[in-house]
């Protein structure tokens, strides 16, 4: 009974049809994220950040930028993207490229023109729709 009331209400629809909506974009941003390898880049972002955050509260501000980005000292997030990485790159040069083969074409193309060909008369139909008048009289009264 509340699922049929909710369903048959048209603001609920209006929603429903928005969530759906917002979840195909989402859907759709996370492929676009995941076949570009975007997620490694954020994933690093938080990563030199949080060493950066770690390192600031050690060291002085130059020590700790420098330390966050030599490469010398990665954190274990660092190392997991770089894991991950790697991984993604093996996984694609084991896969086998996809080759796309055409049937042959005919070497030669043979055209033959019709045995009749008349041309047609040149008639402009929009211009006579809008010449006629209109079929019913215009109407009397109007809006008050």
């Amino acid at each position: 009974m509340i699922l049929a009331d909710i369903l048959t209400n048209t603001r609920q629809k209006g929603n429903l049809s928005g969530v759906l909506m917002r979840l195909g974009r989402f859907l759709v941003i996370a492929a676009l994220v995941l076949t570009t390898g975007a997620q490694w880049a954020a994933l690093q972002t938080v990563a030199w950040t949080t060493m950066l955050a770690n390192n600031l509260r050690k060291q002085s501000v130059s020590e700790a930028v420098s330390q966050t980005f030599d490469g010398k000292h990665p954190c274990p997030l660092c190392k997991a993207i770089a894991t991950g990485k790697k991984s993604e790159k093996k996984s694609e040069a084991v896969s086998p490229t996809m080759k796309m083969e055409f049937p042959l074409a005919a070497e030669k193309l043979n055209l033959f023109p019709p045995s009749q060909f008349e041309f047609l008369p040149l008639q402009n139909h929009f211009a006579n729709f809008f010449s006629s008048p209109p079929l019913l009289p215009p109407p009397r009264v109007c809006f008050v």
